[in-house]
């Protein structure tokens, strides 16, 4: 294994990431407030308490949907066959009938923008067989995240005594789901229209009033039952900054939605997110044993960012690159070794580390060239 090191200066830096001297959505039950590139939590209050998730239940039916895809299971432009199961779910519709065919695409903006639970069930069908099947992919799903205050017991979030999440949980999925960017283009919709010119066109209005009365906000979900009060997992990205905030057990949605604006207006006020290195920066080129190339560049995996508090000062990070000894075939993606980025000598975080292009395989005629071109050299 290769190591490499490097400093990086003059980086600002974040001493306390949370708030002690003012109370933040003081309305809700629980709170909390984070920035998804670096998990930094800004602030929460009681998120760990377990309570009823309502439709923010289906962030966890989103993101399976968008795995789905990336695995190739299904696609957008794919058809699913609404069940008798599906369009008899109540609550919040799309008014889905038994045997209707929608499109993927279709289904799940039905799904993101007016949280129809008879397009969860479908989705969930299409993907896993039964409903059934899907809720354990989703409680699965919880623990490969590390989640221990969720336990699912149906994809659409209507009240079960034994169907429970935590604001903490919730923002984990959350930030999960934001890596997926196409899902803005579904949760950023105010209004939008299914079936559009036939005799059952139906108008969806996103929930989430704040997608239009926020500048910035897009996305994510709402949630309200009796047992629930109402709820949201919210995200705006303002100046580059992605803040997610979630809270629950608020006593209606006006005050829900104003409690969320401040917390939006104080972060984005107070913090700003500086990028300490891009996933194109080439951070050294190793050496690949029987590869086409020689060499390959080595690149973080994701966005290497820092949380500062506007009022603080700067300092100086270093960082340590662990490289793998390569040996081809390699694809793009693949990790191939860790960043390690310190701060006083503190380990800060870890961040995976991948190659910028595939490596193929070299046949046995290129390493004797190769192997020539040693000896002459």
């Amino acid at each position: 294994m290769k190591k490499i090191c490097g400093i990086l200066l003059s980086l600002v830096v974040l001493i306390p990431f949370n708030i002690s001297a003012m109370e933040l959505a003081t309305n809700a039950s629980s709170v909390i407030v984070m920035e998804p590139t670096t998990g930094e939590i800004i602030y929460e209050r009681n998120s760990h308490e377990r309570r009823h998730p309502a439709s923010m239940t289906k962030i966890m039916t989103m993101l399976l949907v968008m795995e789905a895809i990336e695995k190739d299971i299904i696609k957008w432009d794919d058809m699913v066959t609404v069940s008798s199961n599906a369009s008899g779910m109540g609550g919040s519709q799309i008014l889905l009938e038994t045997g209707e065919q929608m499109s993927v695409y279709d289904m799940f903006k039905g799904l993101a923008v007016a949280s129809g639970n008879d397009a969860a069930v479908a989705l969930a069908e299409k993907i896993a067989g039964t409903e059934e099947m899907f809720v354990k992919m989703m409680n699965d799903r919880a623990k490969e995240l590390g989640l221990q205050d969720t336990n699912f017991k149906n994809c659409h979030g209507l009240d079960d005594a034994n169907h429970y999440s935590s604001a903490y949980d919730m923002a984990i999925m959350a930030k999960e789901l934001v890596k997926h960017t196409k899902i803005f283009e579904f949760t950023s919709i105010y209004e939008d229209y299914l079936r559009k010119d036939t005799d059952r066109s139906f108008w969806l209005v996103n929930t989430n009033k704040l997608v239009r009365f926020y500048k910035g906000v897009d996305g994510l979900k709402t949630g309200y039952t009796s047992e629930a009060g109402f709820c949201i997992t919210a995200t705006a990205n303002i100046n580059d900054m992605r803040i997610i905030t979630v809270v629950m057990g608020e006593p209606d949605s006006e005050t829900r939605n104003k409690d969320v604006s401040s917390v939006f207006d104080y972060v984005y006020a107070q913090y700003g997110l500086q990028r300490i290195i891009d996933t194109e920066t080439i951070l050294e080129d190793v050496n690949v044993e029987k590869g086409k190339v020689e060499s390959i560049g080595i690149v973080a995996k994701e966005e290497v960012t820092d949380l500062y508090n506007k009022n603080d000062g700067t300092g100086e990070f270093t960082y340590e690159v662990e490289v793998d000894n390569l040996k081809a075939p390699l694809s793009k993606g693949d990790v191939v070794g860790k960043l390690t980025l310190k701060e006083n000598n503190n380990v800060i975080r870890t961040i995976d580390l991948t190659i910028n292009e595939d490596v193929k395989k070299a046949n046995i005629f290129e390493l004797y060239l190769r192997y020539l071109k040693q000896i002459f050299n």
